[in-house]
This record gives structure tokens, sequence and C-alpha cells, in this order.
């Protein structure tokens, strides 16, 4: 690909460009394997029919995943408990590359694999988890109604960072995002999905996982996976529009972020700015740690990740493990 072409190309000038993130993790008997790639293709080309590209088979984006993967197993870390010593993070990406100037639908694209060794992004793999304090950003909207806020694209990403780097500096390493059209529905952390466990009403109550609805929210595959996790261990499950008022209220008493790179990040305080500009502070559960749900389901997930636990669902790809020789 020329210099040239890049300048040119849909993705650079127009943002036609939208991208995943998946694990591979080394089990205890040496193999590698990646979580629920399938998932991922699926999502992809979910992302890609909205910037007008077409999709990619999904043999060919597992081939290319376990490509990627084959020509770099030496750097797949060791097996770890719970995967608490990291794991290979895959960045398919996949952009309009052809030089065209014309706002009309891309006819050349790029499709490629990357790979690079990982913990999680905020330090809470593995058997423990630290809880973080989150901040609502409220003079920015990630996403309009009936936007593209349920697709992995590149451009929805970048007008973030600043203030999530503004939330960081003043003490809050995560933030979240409410509904754009009323800014009373949760949609999502910046970095990952948002769920919670509702207050129980007693100490043998099953528990509930609520889990916000909203077409604004990326369609994660690490939420669904717990979704499906819950459901396994007999917990309530209510996928539905939560209005914020409920975490203020204190009808939440667990919440946590998650997604392939956070994996789950329980969050202990949520800062909001009240009506009149005081900023008015949340806190969650003890106000200190991980609730005992949010580690139950955890260790379950990272557990079938890395080889520890059953994996009834079928997740782990390729049974026999990455093949070396397939390079």
């Amino acid at each position: 690909m020329s210099s040239c072409t890049v300048l040119g190309s849909v993705a650079l000038n127009y943002g036609a460009s939208c991208f995943e993130g998946l694990k591979a993790f080394r089990h205890e008997d040496g193999q590698v394997k990646l979580f629920r790639p399938q998932e991922n293709a699926a999502r992809m080309n979910y992302s890609a029919a909205a910037i007008s590209m077409p999709e990619i088979p999904e043999e060919m984006f597992l081939e290319a995943c376990h490509k990627a993967v084959a020509k770099n197993l030496h750097l797949v870390p060791p097996h770890a408990p719970h995967g608490s010593a990291g794991s290979m993070y895959l960045r398919p990406l996949y952009f309009a590359s052809g030089p065209q100037l014309a706002l009309v639908a891309p006819n050349e694209f790029t499709f490629i694999v990357y790979v690079t060794q990982t913990g999680s992004l905020y330090g809470t793999a593995g058997g423990k988890a630290p809880a973080v304090d989150a901040f609502v950003i409220e003079d920015f909207d990630r996403a309009a109604p009936q936007g593209t806020g349920t697709y992995k694209l590149a451009g929805n990403y970048g007008p973030a960072l600043r203030h999530m780097a503004q939330a960081k500096k003043n003490g809050y390493p995560i933030t979240l995002h409410l509904d754009s059209k009323t800014r009373t529905f949760v949609d999502e952390f910046s970095t990952s999905n948002f769920a919670a466990f509702k207050k129980a009403s007693s100490p043998v109550s099953t528990p509930t996982l609520v889990v916000p609805k909203s077409e604004s929210i990326l369609r994660s595959v690490t939420t669904k996976s717990l979704m499906d996790i819950a459901k396994s261990f007999g917990w309530n499950i209510e996928h539905r529009p939560l209005k914020f008022q409920e975490v203020v209220d204190g009808t939440l008493e667990e919440v946590f972020a998650c997604g392939t790179a956070a994996a789950i990040t329980p969050v202990r305080s949520i800062t909001y700015t009240a009506p009149g500009g005081e900023l008015k502070k949340v806190s969650l559960g003890d106000g200190q740690n991980a609730g005992p749900n949010t580690l139950k389901l955890l260790a379950e997930l990272t557990g079938i990740q890395a080889g520890n636990r059953e994996d009834k669902f079928g997740w782990t790809w390729p049974s026999e493990g990455v093949d070396a020789s397939k390079a």
C-alpha cells in the first residue's frame, strides 16, 4: 500500500474503519485458545455494514486470527489461575483503504489482525479485583440517538479521549455515559459495558444481574458471556433500560464494567454532577471492594478463559489449541 493510497483512503478521510478486540490464553496443558472469536467475527460484520463495507467470511476472520497467534505463540504469557499472568490481545482491523475523495460507498478494503501481550485494562484480572471510582461525563455525548454507538467504529472512541484523560487527572480511572437524548438512562462506560446487581431483599435472595438495554450500547461479547454464566447459576437477569436514578437511589449494590480489555472491573463509587453544578458521590457496596456476586462471575469467566474451569459453553477455540505449524 503506497503512502499516496493511505493519504487518500476513505478510512483516513471519512472514518470508514471498524475494529475488534479479543484475547488468547495459555492453558495449563500448554495449549493456547481464543475466547469466542466467532462472536467477534459476527460483530465486525455488523459494524462493517454500518459504514458500507462488505462482510468478511467467518472462515477468513478465524484463519487470520489463528495465523496471527500461531506466528507469535512465544509471546503468549504463561498459564496462571484466572488469567492473572496476562494474555495475548488480538486487534482485527478492517478499513476502506482505496484512494477516494468522493463521498460514495468505498470499493477497496484491507483486513488485518495484529497482536500484543496484555494484562487487564485496569489491573483487575485474576482472583482479586480492586474496585475503581467512576465519573459521569455530562458535557459530552458519546453517541447520538439512532447513531453509531452500537457499532465498534474507530470514530466512536477518539472524541472521548480528552474527557477520559481529564477525568483520570481528577482521580477517576473510568468514565460513564448516560443516554444522549434525556441523560436519565445509563448507557455504558467509555471503555466497556455497564452491569450491576440489584440490592438483595434478604441474605438468601437469588442475585439479580441488571444489564442496560439501548440501541446506543456496544454489543459486548463479555457481557453476553456473563449473562449466560449468570443464567447457568440460576440467577435472575434483567436486560432493560436502566434509569440512572436507580444508581442514585441505592437500588444497585454491585456495579462493574465489563469488556474484553477491562475483563470485569468493579466500581466502588460513581460521581455525577447534580442540578446546580454540585458534585455528588454514590458509594456502592462497602465503598471499597468488589462484591461477592461480581467476584463469582469474574472467577467463572476467567477460569473458563484460562482453562481452569470446564468450558461447558464451548467458548474456547480451537478445541485442539492453536497449531504453530499453521502460522
